[in-house]
């Protein structure tokens, strides 16, 4: 990734030169396996040596709580007790961020516990600096544009097909991606994405990451149980891939082995 990330330093930089007295904020959108906390840890480091402040907020880190999901598969499809889509975060923590750093005030940087599926306590959140100058805001939809109502109708996949039938899962994720998440993604001053080469190769990415898990001794999820998971996130990552090289700031463009084409 050593490409990827010498195009998105160059960039931060470029912009960083004409920035007003708020944090710069960097969008890094990537699908799930694409190198995007490894890229985000390395700018922060190549940052920080030089005196350059710099704190990364996931997405994965904006999790609503394990209750908060449960009440939301209660109340509006029971898809939503698995944590990812649009409409399973807490962007609240997020904006209470951005509004301390801008008003030159430290901020509270939450942090999501994937092991229990639950936030992390208070008492475990990271603090970024009042005099923070970089906020790099990572996600795997970070920057994404909701879609037309009409592209809802037919199911991409046999987890729509068969546990979303009347698109009520997929129609609430749609709504909720046109809402508060666009008034976040407002915020980005430069949004990259580390583009795939197609939604399949993210199945084999995933599946490398769970492996690593096996290997550790951490858990990972099983072959059957990887397949239905991604499919949680397969309609957006392929409009994303369609929708978003029209708009990024920077667009990298990955092969099958993450190296810049």
């Amino acid at each position: 990734m050593t490409q990827a990330l010498a195009a998105i330093e160059a960039a931060v930089r470029q912009r960083l030169d004409a920035r007003d007295s708020r944090p710069f904020v960097l969008g890094l959108c990537g699908s799930q396996g694409s190198g995007k906390s490894t890229v985000s840890a390395a700018l922060e480091r190549v940052l920080a040596a030089e005196g350059i402040g710099c704190v990364t907020l996931s997405l994965d880190d904006l999790y609503k709580t394990k209750t908060e999901r449960e009440r939301l598969a209660r109340e509006v499809h029971p898809l939503f007790a698995t944590r990812g889509p649009p409409g399973t975060h807490d962007l609240d923590l997020a904006f209470d961020l951005l509004n301390a750093l801008e008003q030159g005030r430290a901020g509270r940087v939450p942090r999501f516990d994937k092991a229990r599926d639950d936030r992390r306590p208070d008492a475990d959140w990271d603090v970024a600096p009042a005099d923070m100058q970089v906020l790099i805001l990572e996600g795997w939809f970070v920057g994404a544009r909701p879609q037309p109502v009409e592209a809802l109708a037919e199911p991409v996949n046999a987890l729509e097909r068969d546990e979303d039938r009347e698109g009520r899962w997929r129609g609430f994720a749609n709504a909720a991606l046109a809402g508060d998440y666009q008034r976040l993604f407002a915020r980005i001053d430069l949004l990259v994405l580390l583009a795939a080469p197609g939604f399949d190769i993210v199945r084999r990415w995933r599946g490398e990451q769970e492996a690593k898990l096996r290997a550790e001794g951490r858990g990972g999820m099983s072959e059957a149980e990887l397949d239905r998971f991604v499919q949680h996130y397969e309609r957006l990552t392929r409009h994303i891939l369609a929708d978003m090289p029209d708009y990024a700031d920077l667009v990298i463009r990955l092969d099958p082995e993450r190296r810049v084409v």
